[in-house]
């Protein structure tokens, strides 16, 4: 990561469905899946998602601010996914699936705060937003399993199903963030 880039760490239910969308975005170089949020240190895939860590599925995105701010990235979030819904992202249940912002600074923290705010104000969703907004304590990679997942396994019936819909939300939302080669497939 250099001077000029920042991280993001996001929940959004399945980190695959989330790292799909954020791999095509403008000025995102990197994008992790991973857990944080709870208190078992270095846990594995199948102790997070029995619900028994605390942890939630995560992305770390390393962006570059000067080409997409933290604010436009969480204005994709909250578009891929349904922030009020507590602890559960569609037929995703527990509380490793939770909607979650956990900021790395005092103005990640104001700006999440904030678009959580504009967002309840705009009354965009008719139930209230769950979205936990807390400090990013301990990250813990999911590992290379889960790298590129949707890229590896478009063909599964999940990445249909599920994350196919999601990135073409996002694709025709959000087309002017796309990179120029996500442009192109």
């Amino acid at each position: 990561m250099s001077n000029q880039e920042e991280i993001a760490t996001l929940g959004g239910g399945c980190f695959w469905c989330l790292e799909a969308v954020y791999e095509q975005v403008k000025g995102v170089t990197s994008v992790k899946s991973g857990y944080t949020g709870g208190l078992q240190a270095d846990p594995t895939y199948e102790q997070v998602c029995s619900g028994s860590t605390g942890h939630a599925e995560v992305i770390q995105v390393t962006f570059a601010p000067s080409i997409i701010t933290f604010r436009e990235l969480l204005q994709i979030f909250f578009s891929i996914h349904d922030p009020t819904t507590l602890n559960r992202q569609g037929n995703d249940i527990g509380t490793q699936y939770r909607s979650s912002i956990f900021y790395a600074s005092e103005e990640q923290q104001a700006t999440a705060e904030s678009v959580v705010a504009e967002i309840e104000a705009s009354q965009v969703f008719a139930n209230p937003v769950v979205t936990e907004v807390s400090p990013l304590e301990q990250y813990y990679p999911a590992g290379q399993y889960h790298e590129e997942y949707y890229r590896r396994n478009s063909s599964e019936p999940y990445c249909q199903l599920i994350i196919d819909p999601k990135v073409a939300k996002f694709r025709s939302q959000h087309f002017d963030k796309l990179k120029k080669s996500s442009v192109e497939d």
